[in-house]
């Protein structure tokens, strides 16, 4: 049976007139003219029987079928030109495989080891696309995703399956200049971690995605008085908070594995050795599909050495 796929050329023409909302500018990008763009589009409506576009006083405006099919139609094109791009480069050896991540993990962990993966699979590429938030894999064109959530989280995930890496310990870091006005100079270094109740004195600061992360930390440090524990600004991610710790801002409850190099520079310290293992873990986030069995091989080459490295 024919498939019922409209030309390449008419939905790359559409792609760019809906994301420029002009049959101009999307000419432009195409090197066409305004006319053969609008034929296009035109010939695209034919076959599919509905209207893309509608004109109003400022224009040509995607009607409501017109918005939902461009986000589908960028979302292919993308990954067609993502396909052609690595059997272009690597002339079908090897392979690649696209991982979506959070950002903080994917450049504080992932990137610096991901050079030991490479020397081990020379032939393999690999693509990294931040993402915050669960997704559909078939929407987004990635081949697996390492997440950060609670075992619930990870399992109510639909169409997916998870593979635990490595549980999230997080601990209360600070500029070692935030410290000094409240602790003796120990031989050598200058700072001492100081205790829990202290750091209710100090100023916080908040993820806007764990209101409740310092309510928590207290709570498991015994800490039964601390008024401040919802104070303070509030940054989205990890990389954020650790350049705001370091700058002596306050207080941030961070996972060490992420700040390695700020540790080992002295640019952030341990401000209370009292780690706590929250109810988030890290997770390899695979789609359960039918794909053919290359792409499988090179998903799975990358999980075991993923989890290799998570566990070690």
């Amino acid at each position: 049976m024919r498939r019922i796929i409209p030309s390449t050329q008419s939905l790359a023409c559409f792609e760019a007139a809906a994301r420029h909302q002009s049959y101009t500018r999307a000419a432009q990008e195409l090197a066409l003219t305004q006319s053969a763009v609008s034929r296009q589009i035109i010939a695209l409506e034919e076959q599919l029987g509905v209207p893309l576009f509608k004109r109003s006083r400022h224009g040509m405006v995607l009607t409501p079928a017109g918005h939902q099919y461009s986000q589908q139609v960028a979302q292919w094109l993308q990954g067609i030109e993502r396909g052609t791009l690595d059997i272009m480069a690597h002339q079908g050896a090897g392979g690649a495989i696209s991982i979506a991540a959070v950002p903080t993990f994917a450049t504080r962990w992932l990137l610096p080891r991901l050079p030991q993966f490479l020397q081990q699979h020379p032939g393999i590429v690999v693509h990294i696309d931040v993402q915050t938030r669960p997704f559909v894999f078939a929407e987004l064109q990635v081949d697996a995703a390492i997440y950060t959530g609670t075992p619930e989280q990870a399992r109510r995930w639909p169409g997916t399956q998870a593979t635990w890496l490595m549980d999230e310990i997080i601990v209360p870091v600070c500029s070692p200049g935030l410290l000094e006005p409240r602790t003796q100079r120990g031989r050598g270094r200058a700072y001492q971690p100081v205790a829990p109740a202290v750091l209710t004195q100090l100023p916080l600061l908040q993820q806007s995605t764990r209101p409740d992360g310092w309510r928590q930390w207290f709570d498991a440090a015994g800490v039964e008085e601390a008024p401040n524990a919802l104070d303070g600004p509030r940054y989205e991610l990890f990389s954020m908070l650790a350049v705001a710790a370091a700058q002596g801002l306050g207080v941030a409850l961070i996972p060490p594995m992420l700040i390695e190099d700020e540790l080992a520079r002295g640019e952030l310290v341990i401000a209370c050795n009292q780690p706590l293992k929250g109810s988030r873990a890290y997770y390899l986030m695979t789609p359960l599909t039918t794909a053919e069995a290359p792409a499988q091989e090179v998903v799975a080459v990358f999980a075991q050495w993923l989890v290799g490295r998570a566990t070690s």
